[in-house]
């Protein structure tokens, strides 16, 4: 989490997860519910919006833009990486 999103996770910018096994494969849909319930601490609303980021948190997986790779839909992979930059500012 970078650019003020880790604000929302008591300040932490990396966090390596595990995530429990599942009949279907995890994909971003579903990590994003995960990171709500488990990870995400205050104002959700800054975070998520319906089942996806709010505009103007960019998401890169293994440092390119998810909309190269099918957004919500993407099946993560073990060691991805996925990042969430906050480019909202406020004035």
């Amino acid at each position: 989490f970078r650019g003020g999103a880790e604000l929302l996770f008591d300040g932490v910018k990396k966090h390596q997860v595990t995530l429990p096994c599942q009949p279907e494969p995890w994909d971003i849909r579903n990590l994003l519910k995960w990171i709500k319930q488990n990870l995400l601490k205050e104002r959700p609303e800054l975070f998520l919006q319906g089942e996806s980021v709010r505009p103007g948190i960019l998401v890169l997986i293994n440092e390119a833009d998810w909309e190269l790779m099918g957004e919500l839909d993407y099946k993560l992979q073990d060691q991805d990486n996925v990042l969430f930059i906050s480019t909202l500012h406020g004035g």
